[in-house]
């Protein structure tokens, strides 16, 4: 029980430092403007999104208050799904902490700026996806690798 603690702990550290260092960047390099990354697919810009993904509840009065709640909401489910039979594999831990550590990066610039800060803009043409963050990522990518862990374990 130990490792497995120690493990979803030391993952979800690292998604939250790697996080705040690189939205820390974003803010003090990108405030004058976006910078391409790769022409016609990707640029860094500086966005704050006071909603959830893709900036859904926005525009509620107590959005970011429901927003706060959920995500604290989801560390509980998190920590009980640790202490589960589910997370006595080693992926698992690492796919909870990352999710977790996603969590965590997002909260605290909810709590510190009232919005999340996002900077990493991929489009094609005039359509762009969402601007995301080191935090989104960590949870897309944790959320994916354990959904994918639910359904080879169901097999």
């Amino acid at each position: 029980m130990k490792g497995r603690i120690k493990l979803f702990g030391l993952v979800a550290l690292a998604v939250v430092v790697l996080d705040q260092a690189v939205k820390y960047l974003a803010l003090s390099y990108l405030a004058a403007g976006p910078v391409t990354l790769i022409p016609g697919l990707a640029d860094l810009v500086l966005v704050y999104n006071r909603g959830a993904a893709f900036g859904s509840f926005a525009n509620l009065g107590f959005g970011p208050n429901l927003l706060i709640v959920l995500s604290l909401i989801a560390l509980g489910v998190i920590v009980f799904v640790l202490f589960s039979q589910f997370a006595a594999k080693r992926t698992m831990q690492i796919c909870l902490g990352s999710v977790a550590g996603g969590a965590v990066g997002n909260l605290i610039d909810r709590f510190r700026i009232g919005a999340v800060v996002d900077f990493v803009d991929v489009y094609v043409g005039s359509w762009h996806w969402p601007a995301f963050n080191v935090a989104d990522m960590g949870i897309t990518i944790g959320g994916a690798l354990l959904a994918w862990g639910l359904i080879r374990s169901s097999e």
